[in-house]
């Protein structure tokens, strides 16, 4: 930005000392308009890098405008191609709207949008990209994001520019119909029209192109990004614990990231677009306007079309925000309940059998049906309220047909302008007021955008409450020498704050089986997974063995989709174990007929009844060999040779692994060799006490 405002600064300078010396005619307000610019570049390099982006592009534009007017005035381009040349006006309306992306850094909702924006314009990551002609180019996935906009941005400049030349073409063609000049409309029509036409279809495909590949780059970042903040440090957990879940996660990364890309590019860039192509056609309607009279009067207006399309325009879209306002809160609403329908649908599928068992699809019909009802009801409102809005929208835009021309007819009926003048006048307050009038094109794009953004930050401070919770949490996971588990003091709390359970010197020894019993709701479970370091709420301290693994397995384990062999080796690598270890393990945890359906893909968390899902985890740890297995209720849904077959197999295969269950059945205790149970103290809270040395398992 400094190199920018650095040669803003020196042209402006030059053009006014021109301008001063009487070298060049240029209106007073040419190089001062490029000083103003070169300041705003100057205290705009603190603003978010993709308005960085916009300004950069606004100063090399202005400079190209500057160009083009001095070389006008010095007699360089001449003929057909002053035609290109933009008014000195134009210089004023570039030097405003670098103000006015100044001034937007300082709202709110923009400065929100930027900072996940500039999460990928500022990303360091290595990336590699297909340039045609030069091959494989390797850059920072940041750099080549604020390439492809910068290019974008240009190409939109470009097609505005094109679009001015065109309404020149308009005027000249329409001239030499009425003066029935063949000549000069054939030299229209193929000398300046058909290579105009050429070069604008050529840039449009480009910008397709150019627009999918940045906004899928674009998308795939922002994806890994907020996975990564959502999985990371056990944040998705979290965030149900303390009930900020963020509804609908799921949707958020999924539908919510590609909208706001999508929308942030075609909304930002297009109002880039929209905000040239009202600089340059304002100055094609004042131009033309200069000298018309207030109609029925004699009282001259200077740019008298501009001043009633503005009117017009703002009258539109003051009426359209009256009318659309509340789509914005509607249209956040629809996402919520859509979210819940396909998460309700979802949830079925998953638990098909045990809806079938206890004959509840009555229920199930019922709940659909209600979840389904609020859709209705809230896309009726929807409904209702486009129709609002369409019933406005639409008739406006109808009188924009005739508008222009009810305005220019007086003055083409006295001769004031041409035949080719009108159609230049019509084609100028056309693309004026659509421009003014942008906000009413998109105003349901907006109300969406709103709400998308509004589900994505709600989303980003449910993350950050469970990573402040978890960097909060006074419960310490240290690791230490020795081989010893021990628990120092610890309380474990719930998510209100209450106390659970407190454990003291609790120690759990290297090769010693041990098994955990109590009432349900003493917090066995809830020791364990602060054992394993995901539980928060709490404060003590948990001493590991320093350098040895640990693996829980809870009551219903997680079945990823996917291919046997990945739902097997679960959360390794596939590739880690042979087909013929991981074969082997399922033979051993009695899963002997599906061993060799490793590459078999279906949804296998519903393919197998709980308790093979049990045994197939339990294949997991055979695999994994961790120096301590957690059994949270792991065999509970095996009938008791199963499980003691299970257990034993765990015996032989793991003989170096400190084994610790948490367990209801009586017959458990034979399994291990010691027995620790949860007791309720006078002040109501759990402790773990030693019962008794169970018999060593045979």
């Amino acid at each position: 930005m400094i190199k920018a405002s650095l040669v803003l600064a020196l042209v402006g300078l030059g053009v006014l000392a021109a301008s001063v010396s009487g070298a060049v005619d240029v209106p007073f307000y040419l190089p001062l308009s490029t000083l103003a610019l070169a300041g705003v570049a100057f205290v705009g390099r603190a603003i978010p890098k993709f308005l960085r982006i916009f300004l950069v592009m606004l100063a090399a534009t202005h400079l190209i405008l500057v160009a083009l007017i001095l070389g006008a005035r010095a007699g360089f381009i001449t003929g057909d191609y002053t035609g290109y040349v933009p008014p000195p006006s134009a210089a004023l309306g570039a030097a405003a709207f670098g103000a006015i992306i100044f001034g937007l850094s300082y709202v709110p909702v923009i400065r929100t949008i930027c900072r996940i924006t500039d999460r990928y314009l500022n990303s360091q990551a290595d990336s590699i990209i297909r340039i045609p002609f030069i091959g494989l180019v390797r850059a920072r996935e940041g750099t080549i994001g604020t390439w492809f906009i910068g290019t974008l941005i240009a190409i939109n400049l470009a097609q505005v520019a094109l679009n001015v030349r065109l309404s020149f073409f308009s005027r000249d063609m329409f001239n030499a119909l009425e003066a029935k000049d063949a000549a000069a409309f054939w030299y229209q029509l193929f000398i300046i029209f058909t290579p105009l036409a050429a070069v604008f279809v050529a840039i449009a495909l480009t910008e397709v192109l150019l627009q999918n590949v940045l906004t899928i780059r674009w998308r795939a970042y922002l994806n890994t990004y907020y996975v990564g903040e959502w999985l990371g440090d056990g944040a998705h957990y979290r965030m149900q614990l303390i009930g900020r879940g963020a509804d609908n996660p799921d949707q958020r990364i999924s539908e919510d990231l590609r909208k706001f890309v999508e929308s942030t590019y075609s909304l930002s860039v297009g109002l880039m677009n929209q905000a040239a192509t009202l600089v340059s056609f304002v100055a094609i309607l004042w131009t033309i306007s200069a000298g018309f009279t207030f109609p029925g009067t004699n009282v001259e207006v200077p740019g008298l079309l501009v001043w009633v399309c503005a009117g017009y325009a703002i009258l539109g879209t003051w009426v359209t925000h009256l009318i659309g306002r509340p789509l914005i809160g509607l249209n956040f609403e629809q996402e919520r309940v859509e979210a819940n329908y396909r998460f309700s649908l979802a949830r079925l599928r998953e638990y098909t059998e045990q809806v079938a068992l206890l004959s509840g699809e009555p229920a199930e019909r019922e709940g659909i049906a209600r979840r389904f009802g609020q859709i209705v009801d809230n896309y009726m409102r929807i409904v209702i309220r486009l129709i609002k809005l369409n019933t406005f929208t639409s008739a406006y835009f109808q009188a924009n047909v005739v508008v222009p021309y009810m305005l220019t007819a007086p003055y083409y009926f006295i001769g004031r302008i041409s035949l080719g003048q009108m159609q230049q006048v019509v084609g100028a307050f056309s693309r004026v007021e659509s421009a003014l009038t942008y906000f009413i094109t998109i105003y349901t794009t907006l109300a969406d955008y709103k709400a998308v953004l509004d589900r994505l930050t709600t989303f980003e401070g449910a993350i950050a409450s469970a990573q402040r919770v978890g960097g909060e949490s006074k419960l310490a996971i240290t690791q230490v020498p020795g081989r010893e588990l021990r628990l120092k003091n610890l309380d474990v709390r719930l998510p209100d704050g209450s106390t659970l359970l407190h454990a003291e010197g609790l120690a759990f020894r290297p090769g010693e089986r041990t098994l955990m019993t109590g009432p349900s709701g003493s917090g066995k479970s809830t020791l364990f997974r602060a054992i394993a370091g995901i539980w928060p709420f709490g404060e003590g301290e948990v001493q590991v063995p320093e350098g040895q693994t640990m693996m829980l397995l809870p009551q219903r384990p997680y079945i990823p989709i996917g291919n046997l062999r990945e739902a097997v080796t679960y959360p390794g690598e596939a590739n880690a174990y042979s087909d013929a270890e991981i074969a082997e393990a399922l033979r051993a945890a009695k899963l002997p007929q599906i061993a060799d359906r490793l590459d078999e893909e279906r949804a296998w968390g519903q393919t197998l009844s709980l308790g093979e899902q049990q045994r197939l985890a339990v294949a997991r740890a055979l695999l994994a060999k961790p120096d301590w297995l957690f059994l949270d209720e792991a065999t509970a849904a095996l009938d008791e040779p199963t499980e003691a077959e299970v257990y034993r197999i765990i015996k032989e295969k793991l003989p170096q692994t400190t084994v610790v269950s948490i367990g209801h059945r009586s017959t458990l205790a034979a399994f291990h060799d010691r027995r620790i149970d949860m007791k309720k103290t006078e002040s109501g809270l759990s402790t773990p006490v030693d019962l008794r040395q169970a018999e060593p398992a045979e």
